[in-house]
């Protein structure tokens, strides 16, 4: 299968400004667009295109019904899950190209159960103490870069 350089994987996404917002960073930076289970909007919806811009026709965007069957589809590949529930600052990861960056959904995050499952695999976002979370596409574009800058990939 095709590598781009980074995948990021939306679970359940539920703002469409979001999800555009997220295709431009991926075609900015060549990655892959995932866009796992149900959404919380159609991908005609006018606020999403109207924050993708002309950048929709960049990105592969690709559907999956669950994330089971995406990991079965890369089971070569490390998937890292972003959440508030983790110690495992992003920075100290040592990313590679092909890396998928697994987000959930802007009003509660991905699963408990799969945070737990793959606990050295989730990474957090350092944030001030009190404060609940960052809006989903700065946090893509926050880890995603950072993954560019350690690969030198542009």
């Amino acid at each position: 299968m095709e590598t781009q350089n980074f995948n990021i994987v939306l679970f359940e996404p539920e703002i469409p400004q979001n999800t555009g917002n997220i295709i431009r960073t991926c075609a900015c930076t060549g990655s892959k667009l995932f866009l796992v289970g149900r959404l919380g909007f159609s991908m005609d919806d006018k606020h999403m295109k109207r924050c993708g811009l002309d950048y929709h026709d960049a990105v592969n965007i690709v559907k999956y019904n669950d994330l089971e069957s995406l990991q079965k589809d890369y089971p070569d590949s490390d998937f890292y899950y972003l959440t508030t529930k983790s110690k495992n600052v992003y920075t100290e990861r040592k990313f590679k190209k092909g890396d998928f960056f697994v987000f959930g959904p802007e009003t509660r995050g991905l699963p408990e159960d799969l945070l737990f499952a793959n606990a050295d695999m989730a990474l957090t976002v350092p944030m001030k103490e009190g404060q609940r979370s960052l809006n989903l596409s700065n946090t893509v574009a926050i880890v995603v870069y950072e993954a560019v800058r350690q690969c030198g990939l542009s």
